[in-house]
């Protein structure tokens, strides 16, 4: 991450999943970065989505290490225990849908209400994990709805934050960005194992991409490989 600050100070939420240690792995090996703290479930300082407070004490216990340069939300769910993507309109819950937004779109939203405030002013990044078929210009083959749909309403979340962001923090990027198939337990259902990249190939390129973002840039839909996505 050259265009950070040297002793830049990242953090990584939802660092237990495959992306979330890779990330945090890579980071930490990073010479140049100061520090990684690392959220998730079960760390130290606790970060569930289903409990909205422990997000907002999240930020209170890290204030004391911030501004952070960059900040990485790599959670998200395709699929549960009794819930799988939907073909057809009639496979439709809306417990299932709550689930599936209460992870991919609330939860995220609410790291960006607690943490965007604690970014360097500067120069930082902000990334949340979304997905390209949370397109709409791109949906040719529909399905999937309660995925795509939780994933194209967290795009609108990340852009209209850069905007509000840009007045207190203009060196802050905020982007969604969609990290390929990637072999975890997300994807393997869909044949992940067989097509994704290993995670830690997958999390180079992330970071490589973020590192190419400038200010300008702020409110974009951005692909691993640096390419801009159509909302």
């Amino acid at each position: 991450m050259h265009s950070l600050p040297d002793g830049f100070r990242a953090l990584v939420i939802g660092a237990t999943g495959a992306l979330g240690t890779a990330f945090g792995d890579l980071l930490q090996a990073d010479p140049r970065c100061a520090g990684v703290w690392r959220l998730g479930r079960q760390t130290a300082v606790r970060l569930d989505f289903a409990d909205e407070t422990s997000v907002a004490e999240a930020a209170v216990a890290l204030r004391q290490e911030a501004p952070f340069h960059l900040v990485l939300v790599t959670t998200g769910v395709l699929h549960l225990p009794g819930v799988q993507p939907e073909k057809r309109l009639a496979d439709l819950s809306l417990s299932a849908m709550e689930e599936v937004f209460r992870i991919n779109t609330f939860g995220p939203a609410l790291v960006l209400r607690h943490f965007a405030p604690l970014l360097d002013r500067q120069r930082s990044v902000l990334a949340v994990l979304s997905a390209k078929v949370g397109s709409l210009g791109d949906n040719r083959l529909g399905g999937w709805y309660s995925y795509r749909a939780s994933k194209a309403a967290l795009n609108m979340m990340v852009k209209t934050a850069s905007i509000e962001m840009r007045r207190t923090h203009p060196g802050a990027v905020l982007v969604a960005l969609h990290p390929g198939t990637v072999k975890s337990a997300l994807s393997r259902p869909f044949r992940g194992d067989e097509i994704g990249r290993p995670p830690v190939e997958a999390a180079t390129a992330m970071l490589s991409a973020l590192d190419g973002l400038r200010a300008e840039d702020s409110g974009s839909f951005v692909a691993y490989d640096g390419q801009r996505l159509p909302w």
